[in-house]
């Protein structure tokens, strides 16, 4: 049996659970006719017959049967009815904005001989699948929509791109089949409903559906496991050797939007701030790791070769509503809504301007909460190396904790040492670019550093943690002499 057969077998299967879910349903119900029916004709338990009284008892139980079950298929459907599955979060890119990208789709579609996708839509992740649309009330299968993974389209050239989605628009010849679609659409429905909270009698719903989906969750995953084994075979056909090579692209460009976002991203988005061009972000991130990593070997070369973004016509006002649509998903949104942000701007509006909010937390830390005043670095290292790290600590932990209450979503839980650690690492950054010395800078990888030429950056953590543990306050003291910072003069708290 070839992967088609069996993925059609498996969906006539979920069809058939389907069928036999509706008649259960209407069992009671036709039960309950004829007896009905009997008794009003004289053919079971006729009045006045030996019999009567028992047939009249099994009528009423079965109607009552009946009607219990036709009341519970009628909130199953109702719920059904209402039910719709959830549609994963996406930038629509309308063709006009895109017409090379989807001229390409569609003649990888024609090589593969399956049905063009619908449209295209990007996602803010490294991924990329096939969206089947909910159709409510509206017979026969629809084209789905192919959802692409932004940072593919920035990082990966032209030629690269069409490999990797190969099998991705191959499945779309499974879409194009009505009972896999059907079956499809009712798993998904299943799914929909049972992940809506019900109390009381509709609760009895959610057991049903249950039911539903353990009896047909075998058949559904192997409907799936052919159509992908199915779709993988036909794209073998196409660009298979670039595919390999495309392969080893998607785990380098996961591993640099990864770091892009914990790094990078997230430090802005704290601050109410989006960077609005996260995908060029990470064509520089991993520009910089094949240069100190050497992961890229031959990243030289592929220059050469178009990038997929050049399928689009405006991919800088693409990036932005892919950046914001990312920030939208992964982080709170704050109070008075996103801000934009150029990347220019990153280490004023960012790296300085994040520094002095948590030198103003290790100020109120120590118990002056005044907001244009010092904390002086020298009676802060004096009360580190008198042994008060850990008083200072549970202060400042104390403090984060509750700013942390009032703006979800929850950092990590973290040591208050390691807070102090940061937050002194941060009142030392603003410091020495008071002195003229040093500049807040964005590190494509690490995020927000100190560019200091006269000391260096290596050293400052390690002296400041032997300043939070062990009260030794040499070392850093030492580096801030090389980084010509007067330690005896305030931190400012506001850029």
């Amino acid at each position: 049996m070839t992967a088609v057969d069996t993925a059609r077998a498996r969906a006539q299967a979920v069809l058939r659970l389907r069928g036999r879910a509706v008649a259960a349903a209407a069992l009671p119900a036709a039960c309950a006719v004829v007896l009905l029916a009997g008794r009003f004709t004289g053919h079971i338990g006729a009045p006045g017959a030996p019999d009567a009284p028992l047939w009249d008892g099994i009528r009423w139980a079965v109607c009552a049967v009946a009607a219990l079950t036709l009341a519970l298929a009628a909130l199953v459907a109702r719920a059904h009815r209402r039910a719709v599955p959830p549609v994963t979060p996406a930038v629509a890119l309308a063709r006009t904005e895109a017409p090379e990208l989807y001229r390409l789709i569609e003649e990888l579609a024609e090589r593969l001989d399956v049905p063009a996708p619908a449209a295209i839509a990007l996602t803010p992740d490294c991924d990329s699948w096939l969206e089947e649309p909910h159709r409510r009330g509206r017979p026969g299968p629809a084209a789905p929509v192919l959802v692409i993974g932004s940072p593919f389209l920035w990082w990966m050239r032209a030629g690269e791109l069409r490999a990797l989605l190969a099998p991705v628009v191959a499945g779309t010849a499974a879409a194009a089949d009505p009972d896999i679609a059907a079956a499809r659409r009712w798993v998904r429905t299943l799914d929909a409903s049972l992940a809506e909270r019900r109390r009381g009698p509709a609760a009895l719903v959610g057991l049903v559906d249950r039911r539903l989906l353990g009896a047909c969750r075998e058949h559904s995953a192997e409907l799936e496991h052919a159509v992908a084994a199915r779709a993988s075979e036909q794209a073998r056909a196409v660009d298979y050797g670039p595919r390999i090579a495309a392969q080893a692209q998607v785990g380098l460009a996961y591993a640099g939007w990864d770091r892009l976002l914990t790094r990078v991203a997230l430090p802005a988005w704290r601050l109410g701030l989006h960077p609005a061009h996260l995908n060029a972000g990470v064509v520089s991130a991993l520009t910089e790791l094949s240069r100190r990593d050497r992961l890229a070997d031959g990243y030289e070369n592929r220059l050469g070769d178009r990038p997929a973004c050049d399928l689009l016509e405006e991919p800088g006002l693409v990036d932005t509503r892919v950046s914001r649509l990312a920030a939208e998903l992964l982080h709170e949104e704050p109070a008075d809504g996103w801000q934009p942000l150029d990347w220019e701007d990153y280490p004023q509006q960012v790296v300085d301007r994040g520094w002095r909010a948590q030198a103003a937390a290790l100020q109120a830390a120590l118990g002056d909460d005044r907001p244009h005043t010092g904390p002086a670095l020298d009676k802060l290292l004096a009360r580190l190396a008198a042994g008060e790290a850990e008083e200072l600590a549970a202060a400042l932990a104390g403090r984060v904790a509750r700013a942390a209450e009032v703006a979800p979503p929850l950092p990590p839980v973290r040591s208050g040492r390691d807070l102090l650690v940061e937050h002194l690492v941060a009142t030392v950054c603003c410091a020495a670019v008071d002195a003229g010395t040093a500049t807040a800078g964005l590190d494509w990888l690490d995020g927000p550093v100190l560019l200091c030429p006269a000391a260096p950056r290596a050293e400052l953590a390690p002296a400041v943690a032997m300043a939070v543990e062990d009260g030794q306050d040499g070392p850093l003291r030492a580096w801030l002499e090389r980084a010509g910072v007067r330690v005896e003069r305030p931190v400012r708290l506001s850029g």
